[in-house]
Parts: C-alpha cells; sequence; structure tokens
C-alpha cells in the first residue's frame, strides 16, 4: 500500500461505495482518505460506512483517514401553489417572510438573517446563480427585487448572497448533532462548510478541540477576504469550487483556485482541491481532456490532495474514477517540470527552529538525494512542516497514536505509520532505518534524514536533524 504519488486523493462514499468490498477496491485503486457527506445519509449509514473503512484499513495495514463534511447552513425559498413559477427579465418579485405558498409576485424566504443583512443594490442568486434578482427595497421581513436574469423557480430553490457577510454561524442544529455523532464515530477531519471569517473557524474549535482537524471550506466570496487569517487557523483547506463558482464570476475561480493554494502551501496546511473534477464520470468510464487537465494543474500547484465527489459517491464508475485520478497524479510527478514548478513556487520558511530543521532537509534531500525522509512526530506537527517544504524525497511519518497517522493521510508526500515511542537518539535512529526497510523505502546501505524533536513527545519541539546510512 505504498503510494508512488505525493499528492492524495480524497473519495466522497454514497450509494454507489456503500459495501466493504467497494471500499476495499477504492483503497487499492488509490483513494488516502474516505468523505462522509452529511448533507446526506443517516447517522446509522455513516456508522456502517465507518465501520466497513476501519475494517478495511486494518486488512490493507495502512492508516485510512475519514473526513466529515458538514452540510452547514442552507438558504433556500419557501415553497409554489403551482410548484413553480417563470420570472422574467425586468419583473418585480417579492421574497418575504410570510409562510404562505407563493406565486409569480412573491415567495417566502424563511431566513431573516438575510434581510438584516441586505443593501440597495445587493443582487441575490436563486437556483445555483440561474436567476439572479437585484434589491431595490427592504426591511426586516422583506425584500422588493427586480429579475435581471430570470427562468424557471421552483420549490426549495437554494439562495446565494454574494459580497454579503451574513450573521450566521457555520453550524447549524443538525451540524451541531452530525458534529457530536462523528466525533464519537472517531473522525480525523471535520470540514466546515459556510465558513465567512475566522471566528467561525474559532467556533468550531470549541467544540471539536483536538478530537479531529478542521478543515475549512472556502465557498464564500467573504472568507477570499479574510484567506489569510482563516488559514492560519485552520488545520486544512478545500478549495470548494461549486459554491465558490456561483457566488464569483467563472473566470475567477482559477485565480483564486491558484492563490488559495499558495496560501495553504506557504502556511503549511494541507489544501484540498474539490467539485468537478473528473464530472463527466459520473455517467462515463473515461474523464474529458478537460478534465484530465484539471486535476493535472491543481497537481503541478502542488495541492496536497484532489478530491472525488459525485464520481465515486453516486456515479457509474467509482473505482474508474479513483484510478484515472491516481495515474493523472503519477502523470505529473513523472514530469521534470512539476518538480521545477514546486521549486518556483515554494515560500520562504519561518525564522524559527522547526522550520529551519525542514528547511534543511529540503536542501539535504535535494544534495544527497537520500531514500526517505523519516520524521517522527506525536501530533503530525513534524511531518506537516516538513511537507511544506515538498522535498525530493517521499516522507515517512511514525507516530505512537493511530489518530495522528489517519490525520496525516491527506497530506502531500507522507505516508504515515504507527510506530512505538522511542527513548533516546540511538533508538530512534535505529526504528527509522528498520521502519524505512520495512515499508520499501529504502535497502540496506542507502541513505535516510531523520527528523524530531527533543525532548520526545513535545509538540513543535522540531530541533534534530540527522543523517544515517542503513547498515548492510
Amino acid at each position: 500500500m505504498k503510494r508512488e504519488r505525493s499528492a492524495r486523493i480524497l473519495a466522497t462514499l454514497g450509494p454507489a461505495s456503500a459495501s466493504r468490498e467497494r471500499i476495499r477496491e477504492l483503497a487499492l485503486a488509490g483513494a488516502d482518505v474516505f468523505r462522509l457527506n452529511f448533507s446526506h445519509g443517516s447517522h446509522e449509514d455513516h456508522a456502517e460506512r465507518m465501520k466497513q473503512i476501519r475494517e478495511v484499513e486494518h486488512e490493507l495495514g495502512r492508516p485510512i483517514g475519514v473526513l466529515m463534511d458538514l452540510q452547514g447552513p442552507k438558504l433556500r425559498v419557501g415553497r409554489f401553489a403551482e410548484g413553480r413559477v417563470t420570472l422574467g427579465p425586468g419583473a418585480r418579485f417579492r421574497l418575504d417572510l410570510d409562510p404562505t405558498a407563493g406565486d409569480a409576485v412573491r415567495v417566502n424566504l424563511p431566513h431573516p438573517e438575510i434581510f438584516a443583512a441586505l443593501e440597495t443594490g445587493t443582487e441575490l442568486l436563486l437556483d445555483d446563480g440561474k436567476l439572479r434578482l437585484r434589491v431595490d427595497a427592504f426591511g426586516a421581513d422583506f425584500a422588493d427585487t427586480t429579475v435581471l436574469v430570470g427562468g424557471v423557480l421552483s420549490d426549495r430553490k437554494g439562495v446565494n448572497v454574494p459580497g454579503v457577510v451574513l450573521p450566521i454561524s457555520p453550524l447549524t442544529a443538525k451540524d451541531r448533532a452530525d458534529l457530536d455523532f462523528g466525533l464519537a464515530l472517531g473522525v480525523d477531519w471535520v470540514a466546515l462548510s459556510f465558513v465567512q471569517r475566522p471566528e467561525d473557524i474559532r467556533e468550531a474549535r470549541e467544540i471539536i478541540g483536538d478530537q479531529a482537524w478542521i478543515m475549512a471550506k472556502l465557498e464564500k466570496p467573504a472568507a477570499i477576504e479574510q484567506l489569510e487569517p482563516i488559514v492560519a487557523l485552520a488545520d486544512g483547506i478545500m478549495v470548494a469550487r461549486g459554491d465558490l463558482g456561483v457566488e464569483m464570476p467563472p473566470q475567477q475561480v482559477p485565480v483564486l483556485q491558484r492563490r488559495i493554494v499558495r496560501a495553504a502551501r506557504a502556511a503549511g496546511r494541507p489544501v484540498v482541491v474539490a467539485t468537478q473534477m473528473l464530472e463527466s464520470m459520473i455517467g462515463a468510464p473515461v474523464p474529458t481532456r478537460a478534465e484530465a487537465s484539471d486535476v493535472a494543474t491543481a497537481i503541478y500547484d502542488g495541492a496536497d490532495a484532489v478530491m472525488l465527489s459525485a464520481e465515486s459517491a453516486s456515479g457509474q464508475y467509482p473505482v474508474e474514477a479513483v484510478s484515472i485520478m491516481h495515474r493523472i497524479i503519477c502523470e505529473v510527478e513523472h514530469d521534470p517540470a512539476w518538480r521545477s514548478g514546486l521549486e518556483a513556487s515554494h515560500t520562504p520558511a519561518a525564522a524559527n527552529t522547526p522550520d529551519a530543521i525542514c528547511c534543511a532537509l529540503r536542501r539535504v534531500a535535494g544534495l544527497l538525494e537520500p531514500a526517505a525522509t523519516v520524521a517522527y512526530t506525536t501530533t503530525g506537527f513534524s511531518s506537516l512542516r516538513a511537507s511544506r517544504e515538498r522535498p525530493a524525497t517521499p516522507i515517512l511519518a511514525l507516530t505512537p497514536h493511530v489518530g495522528t497517522a489517519r490525520r496525516l493521510a491527506l497530506v502531500w508526500g507522507v505516508h504515515a505509520v504507527p510506530f512505538e515511542e522511542v527513548h533516546d537518539v540511538a533508538e530512534m535512529v535505529d526504528h527509522a532505518a528498520s521502519a524505512a526497510v520495512a515499508h520499501d523505502f529504502a535497502a540496506p546501505g542507502d541513505v535516510v534524514v531523520v527528523i524530531a524533536g527533543l525532548p520526545f513527545g513535545r509538540s513543535g519541539s522540531t530541533n534534530l536533524l540527522h543523517i544515517a546510512r542503513i547498515p548492510d
């Protein structure tokens, strides 16, 4: 189960992948982390999938990460008396708190927080941006609008308010119940939807603590305006291009994707590029050439992972989708331009001891071409800082905690292995050498680079770099 690539694959589970055998096939095809989408399925469904994942993990002998994706607030219009209406450009249309069924001139919008945040001229997007309304007048319980882009509007379609920070928590009552359940299951990552500001990460952290790592889903323009503070507070970042593409012009999304990836890489936060990566494979056995290029672009940019959504959750070819994504990544990582691109986009390390050690690691790896880097880590900190440097050699992370190993399954270049604690440097070097050989990273006579923190077991104390040759 050693991966011959540095970037990782995050695959969503769903009806098309809801069996132990299919999960095993997906892991063998290249999936490193599985996503449980709490917008769909019952708690019983997710508990069964978690059980199956752990069985497959035990069978394959490789830590597998599990990410729970919270639904977040869903802003939707109410229902119509006839089920749908057609709104023409230039028509007047009211949104209000009246719960009665709507018609061609008004409909319920059961979200007073939206009305509280409106300004004259604010544009509202309905049904994933298919319809566009301009706010002309508003009050605490209504908004009078003009239809800019018309079309058919039916029951319970979504509403987006780009450019406005809504006074809404990212955690609904459903999310809080789901979060309690997911943490009890032992998920490794929590993907937080509807992030608008740094305070949203702090709110989630108060509940999650150190039970899981938090991944901020960047899908709102307001979050982009506070990108660096959000990246600094989160444990990982997801470029959620679906919702981001609804609220922002499509031509801006590729530029924002690259900006987000670079910000996350600079901060040493794992970053996932998600949504519509191999969308055509929901119903076709091969992707379009444009989709293959899209995946490749994310890898050239240095993303830690790429994600499959409906392709693996409900598509007809889930295993094939993972397999082709794996092959695209491998092809890119064999291109010399990939490595030179990573070097060109590398950002300077911070002026502290852990980053100095990992910066030196990158230089040593480039000069000596060791078989592997071995990082001793309790919390994952050493491996994250090593991964930030994008060294030319794989990173074998040895940790006494299986939970840490599972979290690191999403991180670029890291192969995490649960391992017993060490007590002195000599023991550390011996264990590093034996682990590198046991996991097919090195052979007798090879050189390995070992990084660790002294005293052992203290988070964030990476202060040692040791070069060792494995005895013949």
